[in-house]
């Protein structure tokens, strides 16, 4: 079970600073005068998704999703010692 819990605790720390390092790189939402004039309707804007940023969202998903597993993970482990 220590050998276990070493293991979900190594992963919980790099998937921790891999979601920091993430949410970091992100450019802020904050539309700024180009929602005023309806510039954010322009074929970058729909086609997001496959942008860098659409594909930073999808990966700091994914981290955000497995930090919580990993810490529900950790909680169950730690509390049967």
């Amino acid at each position: 079970m220590n050998t276990a819990r070493i293991i979900l605790l190594i992963i919980f720390i790099i998937v921790s600073v891999a979601l920091s390092a993430i949410v970091l790189l992100q450019e802020g939402k904050s539309a700024g005068l180009g929602a005023i004039s309806g510039a954010a309707e322009t074929y970058w804007g729909k086609n997001k998704g496959r942008s860098m940023e659409g594909k930073l969202v999808k990966i700091t998903r994914f981290l955000a999703i497995g930090f919580m597993i990993l810490a529900i993970a950790l909680d169950v482990v730690i509390s049967k010692l």
